[in-house]
């Protein structure tokens, strides 16, 4: 799954490569981030306009599910192009998140150990996502996830779907809405570029976010 993850350097990184149009300052590096906060992510409105940086609600629950339903922060890649809740979102209103690395935890004889998870190469991370308009007119989303691939299954059973870069352009395009189109065209990234190390247990309280050194091995 992705319930935590760090955006520090991903944001300009990916904003100058993909040309995007910043709406407002870049966001401020943070290391330790949970759902139900505002997170950066980018977007493409419609096909003749350029890409855009959005602020997005990570908890994703579509205006016309009203405010007592679910509020998810992942949707799965094998059922949502297929789940009501998910599917229009993922034919018309697809995303990605800047990230640098994401956190999973390791049940230890000492109890749970985090872990962050990175590319080999400090390149930044774009995960998949979907977003939909709330019932407040702001966007929510939820970031997909895929079976555990390398070395990351031996933290978790599932990893973000991270979009390698050709895959960049047509996950965003508003007129790729056919399923098994986006399936053929969209890749993620080769699971030999993931690596992990084990961090301090400072970063099980969410509250710790702005410290460069929750992402230092232990």
């Amino acid at each position: 799954m992705c319930g935590r993850f760090a955006s520090y350097s991903a944001y300009p990184k990916l904003a100058r490569r993909m040309g995007v149009v910043v709406v407002e300052e870049g966001p401020s590096p943070r290391y330790n981030i949970p759902p139900g906060t505002w997170i950066s992510g980018f977007r493409q409105a419609a096909h003749d306009t350029p890409l855009e940086q959005v602020e997005l609600w990570w908890g994703y629950r579509p205006k016309w599910a009203k405010g007592k339903a679910a509020q998810p922060i992942n949707a799965r890649v094998e059922t949502v192009a297929t789940t009501g809740y998910f599917k229009n979102a993922f034919a018309r209103t697809r995303c990605f998140v800047p990230a640098d690395g994401w956190f999973e935890w390791l049940a230890t004889e000492t109890g749970k150990q985090p872990h962050y998870l990175t590319r080999t190469d400090r390149e930044p991370i774009a995960f998949a996502g979907i977003y939909a308009e709330r019932e407040d007119g702001s966007l929510g989303c939820a970031i997909l996830t895929e079976p555990a691939r390398g070395s990351a299954a031996e933290v978790h059973d599932r990893m973000p779907l991270i979009l390698d870069d050709a895959s960049l352009e047509p996950w965003l395009d508003p007129d790729l809405t056919d399923r098994e189109t986006i399936r053929h065209v969209v890749r993620h990234l080769d699971a030999s570029l993931i690596e992990y190390w084990a961090v301090s247990r400072a970063v099980n309280r969410p509250g710790n976010d702005e410290d460069g050194g929750l992402i230092n091995s232990v």
